[in-house]
């Protein structure tokens, strides 16, 4: 039988154990998306617009694959579900070897859009089971918990992958090795989470019959449209996701052009980590002893915007460090706006949690456009400049203003006729 929030978990630390593990997988995929995007740029001869298309082709799946994760975890549960998606990111990890042998960059990407399929059914069963397996108001504690998790593999995976590949001499022969250990790794966990000792758990209001997910046209509150919450939150995921991989898959980039061509550039990954990391400590310590959610995302949805301006209008010598802030900024927007945005779903829980899935796909769009920005500013020159940098960094600001809005008014929109779901 499946239990709710309140039900007594003697094994909640060790679920929660788990499913640290299973964000820190998550984030080292991000990790290792991040330091490609330089890396393929030479390899393949790419400009700074085309390099970004890596990151695109990872975060594309989740618009597509988003609905359908629903689906599968309605019908086999959340732990079965996590299981089946490691087994699809080992195939994508798999599928990074024929292409490096055929220098093909079409097939990797098709690689990366396999991998970012079994990321997509992760982060749909993964999010709302941290979020429902407690108390809804500590849900951003626990969610800070598992960004610490997330966050620190950001770090280690471009250290990982700098074992194998010289960010200066890129060989794609040498992605060979380390994706054969990668693939190795996520088949282990796939199978180790199928028969870990994970409870299955339903939201308040979540019947035991589930929601056919064809439903979603109508106007009733079996309708993911009844709830407006939802929907302005599934924009502040798509809007956060973007800004918050931005950092990780530009600092390199960046920080050649602030500071030139000094060793060992892939450490400069760290940065983003330490600010992600640091805020999420501020999380576990604040929410919601000192700080509500709410208060908590009103109160870094500022700093992002005072970050970017920052970041925009610094001298050439200081801007680079706005970069970092913003990364500390970011770092409570995620475990605050996804329990705001599916409070009061109940039945339709697992559906609203698939549509903030599909938000995700931000992480696709935001980073292109911007990389696009910075071939817009350089013109022809050869190499982009810190100015250039901070003419595309003015895509964050736009963002956090609705993060904002979301903050303030957005995730307390209801329809007055509707009644929210309770059990």
């Amino acid at each position: 039988m499946a239990k709710t929030p309140d039900s007594t978990n003697k094994n909640l630390v060790l679920s929660l154990a788990i499913i640290g593990i299973i964000f820190f997988i998550i984030g080292f995929g991000i990790g290792i998306s991040g330091f490609l995007t330089p890396a393929l740029r030479s390899a393949f001869d790419l400009n700074t617009g085309q390099a970004y298309l890596v990151t695109a082709a990872i975060f594309s799946a989740f618009i597509l694959f988003g609905r359908p994760s629903a689906w599968i975890i309605n019908k086999i549960g959340y732990r079965k579900s996590l299981s089946i998606a490691f087994i699809i990111m080992a195939i994508g990890m798999l599928l990074f070897v024929p292409s490096a042998r055929l220098i093909s960059f079409p097939l990797f990407l098709f690689a990366l859009f396999v991998g970012g399929i079994g990321n997509t059914l992760l982060q749909a069963a993964v999010n709302p089971y941290v979020t429902i397996i407690g108390s809804i108001d500590s849900a951003a504690m626990r969610m800070s918990l598992m960004g610490i998790m997330n966050k620190m593999a950001w770090w280690v995976a471009p250290l990982f992958l700098g074992i194998f590949i010289d960010l200066n001499n890129v060989m794609l022969d040498d992605v060979i090795n380390p994706f054969y250990i990668v693939t190795a790794i996520l088949i282990a966990l796939g199978i180790a989470i199928y028969f870990a000792p994970l409870p299955e758990v339903k939201a308040r209001g979540e019947e035991a019959t589930e929601i056919d997910s064809s439903n979603l046209g109508n106007s009733s509150t079996n309708s993911i449209w009844s709830y407006p919450h939802l929907l302005l939150g599934t924009f502040a995921i798509f809007l956060y996701v973007g800004i918050e991989v931005l950092p990780m898959v530009s600092i390199i980039d960046f920080a050649k052009a602030s500071f030139g061509d000094v060793p060992n550039l892939e450490s400069y990954a760290k940065y983003v980590t330490i600010g992600l990391v640091a805020g999420y400590l501020f999380g576990v310590i604040t929410v919601p002893r000192l700080l509500s959610q709410t208060t908590v995302l009103i109160i870094f949805a500022i700093l992002g915007i005072l970050s970017s301006l920052f970041l925009v209008f610094s001298p050439i010598e200081y801007a680079f460090y706005g970069l970092l802030f913003t990364s500390f900024a970011n770092s409570l927007m995620w475990p605050a706006i996804w329990p705001l945005a599916i409070a009061d779903l109940g039945k339709l829980t697992k559906i609203g949690s698939s549509t903030l899935v599909m938000g995700i796909v931000g992480g696709a769009f935001i980073p292109l456009i911007f990389g696009y920005l910075v071939d817009l500013s350089k013109g022809n020159a050869a190499v982009a400049q810190v100015s250039d940098y901070q003419f595309a960094y003015w895509i964050l600001f736009p963002c956090y203003l609705f993060i904002l809005y979301f903050a303030l008014h957005g995730h307390r929109i209801r329809l007055k006729k509707i009644t929210p779901v309770s059990s």
